[in-house]
């Protein structure tokens, strides 16, 4: 049977809470093993300050995050002088959503993309690049905007927010603890007795798959909650606009915009509607968003009884800044 949309949201925050805890504990055992390599007696004060530090930005984030997410993104906040079409639309959005209409920041990209942060669904905030609103038309940047809209009014907002600063320590401390041992390795911690030493050694082991292990069973936490959350977000949308088209149209060429995102960071990417191109990464191919951007093409060209075998064959865009030179037309000679 098919849940409403108030039951989907009911079970997207106790996916929440589920993940929420994992990421603690993943914290906690990563922060079990750094610490037991270089005090082996003194293991539980890893694992109490790591948990302890994950729970702490998780309440910074639920405070602060909105202005931290948006201070990364290098942001600024929309006028209606200024940015009128992305006004008018957003306005439009809150109120086919039932919502206070949410502050709107732009951030100075030339890539295609869009987030959306908050506390609550009264205080959501929408934030898109230059790119994107120079480069779709009205019904793909109402698509967009009532995508992110969707997160707003279905409660998403917070927790992405959080997740996206909390699941970021998990790497930073992987990252630290490799180099830590790069520099002093397994074999740099004399001067204890034997069993002190052994111990710190198979702490140092546990830590160095958890290194390894940690962030990419993190990313993969993120992505099983994430998934759900931008199906409902992408149907939800579709409800707002009536035109499930104009959201896929926009999907599709986000996807196939070439131009990285210049203000990248890893640890907010997972709030953006498709996953942004970094400048540099080697592991870009084994990230890759099409086929779940092609998913979510074909259940809103489904939403719209349309076929998305359309939208299969890439278009090139057209360059930054380009405008299409008028026909010339010949007028005949102006007779005396």
């Amino acid at each position: 049977m098919k849940k409403t949309l108030q039951e989907q949201i009911q079970s997207n925050r106790r996916a929440s809470l589920i993940l929420a805890s994992l990421i603690v504990v993943l914290l906690g055992a990563l922060g079990t093993a750094i610490t037991g390599t270089y005090a082996p007696d003194y293991w539980w004060a890893g694992t109490l300050g790591s948990m302890a530090l994950g729970l702490i930005v998780g309440l910074v984030a639920n405070f602060s995050g909105p202005s931290i997410v948006l201070s990364i993104a290098g942001a600024r906040e929309a006028t209606h002088a200024q940015d009128q079409v992305l006004d008018n639309v957003v306005e439009e959005m809150a109120i086919a959503a039932g919502l206070p209409k949410p502050k709107i920041y732009v951030i100075q990209d030339d890539t295609m993309n869009a987030f959306a942060t908050g506390r609550r669904p009264n205080e959501g905030v929408i934030a898109v690049t230059t790119g994107l609103l120079r480069k779709l038309d009205r019904d793909e940047l109402q698509g967009v905007v009532a995508h992110e809209m969707s997160h707003i009014r279905n409660d998403d907002i917070r927790f992405m927010t959080s997740l996206a600063l909390t699941a970021g320590l998990i790497p930073l401390l992987a990252d630290m603890f490799v180099r830590m041992q790069w520099w002093g390795g397994l074999g740099g911690r004399r001067g204890r007795d034997r069993n002190s030493g052994d111990l710190s050694t198979i702490f140092a082991v546990v830590g160095l798959l958890l290194s390894v292990l940690a962030p990419l069973f993190a990313r993969l936490l993120e992505l099983a909650v994430s998934r759900e959350r931008e199906y409902l977000a992408d149907a939800s949308a579709a409800e707002l606009t009536r035109y499930p088209e104009g959201l896929a149209r926009a999907l599709r060429k986000i996807t196939l915009d070439p131009v990285p995102m210049q203000s990248f960071n890893r640890a907010t990417q997972t709030m953006y509607i498709v996953k942004p191109r970094a400048l540099k990464s080697r592991w870009a191919g084994l990230s890759s968003t099409h086929p779940e951007v092609e998913e979510r093409i074909a259940a809103l060209m489904s939403l719209a009884g349309s076929d998305p075998e359309r939208f299969s064959r890439p278009v090139p865009p057209m360059p930054t800044g380009a405008i299409e030179a008028p026909p010339v037309v010949e007028l005949p000679p102006i007779l005396d």
